[in-house]
């Protein structure tokens, strides 16, 4: 139940119902295809001609397109509707602390092309490079014209209202823009959003699809630092103030280690790479800044996969700091799955490619803060890093708008 608020709203006019009804015409195409004109009928619960009406506007404005025809015992055989995406593409990017990485895909989040090279912490340096870049990669798979936008996935805090970076404490930024200066330069648009929120964003809208689709849930981002996305209803949750879902600097202890926000014992000090790889050299690596956390965290090139390599090696001590990472993660998340009664939890990061260490110790961590049996069973699943959840999410960002319900009331 949704109060509307008299304060901010819009008022339905004539084309609301036919906008509503493109908008569900088009997700059923997107999430059935191929599917026929006649099926699509039969799904909407409508006449085939009010279908054909709105099947010819979704053609005539690119969405979607006509493809083979099918069999049939009599009568005329029907045609199969396709949503339009292969000539169609986005510019993906997630910007971390020790690698941006740079995704062609089309509309449908297939990827086309991958590259990733080291973070360039100056704001304005970055953008300039990746300006360079993006324009470099659409020329070179001939994009530049059918480009539709660039998404960004930073680890920070960003205001929706202007594209700035509020706070980014992993990078070491505060009220950075990226946005203005990356679309002055390539000439197309850019939305940029907080990387959980992306992760989140790109499971709702390219993961699960029909009835197998959670409708609430939430993401976990486990990298340099910690995000956190959080979907109630089928609706990405921002907050009054675009903090919502910052569960990451939440206290697991006050007196425990230094955040690189700033904080003492933030969840995020206890279960980031950082914080994987502290425990394993038995000294804190998020001291200083960032590029010296940097250089610390990957001394000699030892990063948290070497770690991750270590441990399924049989290496004690590698073993050990990922088992109180994974203690730590299912203390956290029982915060969430108390607070917030997800139908499921997804993991997200390079410590899921230990999950067979991580699990166990993770499970029972959050039995033993779970309120109910129920909250104990929650599902916990791992997005794969090889899928690229963050890219995913920066694709999103400028696919999903075409797909969302209209804003009425």
């Amino acid at each position: 139940m949704r109060k509307i608020n008299t304060n901010d709203f819009r008022i339905a006019t004539r084309t609301t119902s036919r906008e509503i009804n493109r908008r569900i015409a088009l997700n059923l195409v997107r999430e059935q295809q191929p599917i026929s004109r006649a099926d699509l009928a039969r799904r909407m619960k409508v006449t085939r001609g009010v279908v054909s009406v709105l099947v010819g506007e979704l053609i005539a404005d690119g969405l979607i397109l006509e493809g083979a025809t099918g069999e049939t015992v009599r009568g005329r055989k029907p045609t199969f509707l396709h949503l339009r995406t292969q000539d169609r593409f986005v510019v993906a990017v997630d910007i971390r602390l020790s690698r941006t990485y740079l995704m062609l895909s089309d509309f449908g989040g297939q990827q086309i092309s991958l590259e990733s090279y080291s973070t360039t912490l100056s704001p304005a340096d970055l953008v300039k490079d990746l300006a360079q870049r993006t324009v470099r990669l659409l020329r070179t798979h001939g994009a530049t014209s059918s480009c539709e936008g660039i998404g960004v996935a930073v680890p920070g805090i960003v205001d929706q209202r202007t594209g700035r970076i509020l706070n980014a404490p992993t990078l070491g930024w505060r009220d950075v823009d990226v946005l203005g200066g990356l679309a002055a330069q390539t000439g197309l648009p850019v939305y940029v959003e907080n990387a959980a929120r992306a992760c989140a964003l790109a499971q709702m809208w390219l993961g699960s699809r029909g009835e197998a689709a959670p409708h609430s849930f939430v993401h976990v981002s486990v990298s340099d630092g910690v995000g956190v996305g959080v979907v109630i209803n089928g609706e990405l949750v921002r907050g009054h103030d675009n903090m919502a879902g910052e569960f990451g600097h939440a206290p697991l202890n006050i007196e425990g280690p230094v955040c690189m926000c700033g904080a003492s014992g933030c969840w995020e000090a206890y279960i980031s790479n950082i914080a994987t790889l502290s425990r394993y050299y038995g000294r804190d690596l998020s001291k200083g800044s960032p590029k010296s956390v940097l250089a610390a965290a990957g001394r000699g090139g030892f990063g948290i996969t070497d770690l991750i390599k270590r441990a399924r090696g049989g290496d004690g001590k590698a073993v050990d700091a990922i088992t109180a990472t994974a203690r730590y993660l299912g203390l956290g998340l029982a915060t969430l799955v108390n607070g917030l009664n997800p139908e499921c939890v997804y993991i997200g990061g390079e410590i899921t490619t230990a999950w067979s260490l991580v699990e166990p110790a993770l499970r029972s961590a959050l039995a033993e803060r779970a309120l109910t049996d129920a909250a104990t069973r929650t599902p916990i699943l791992v997005a794969e890093p090889a899928e690229h959840p963050r890219l995913r999410g920066a694709t999103a960002l400028v696919a999903a708008p075409m797909f969302a319900a209209p804003r009425v009331a």
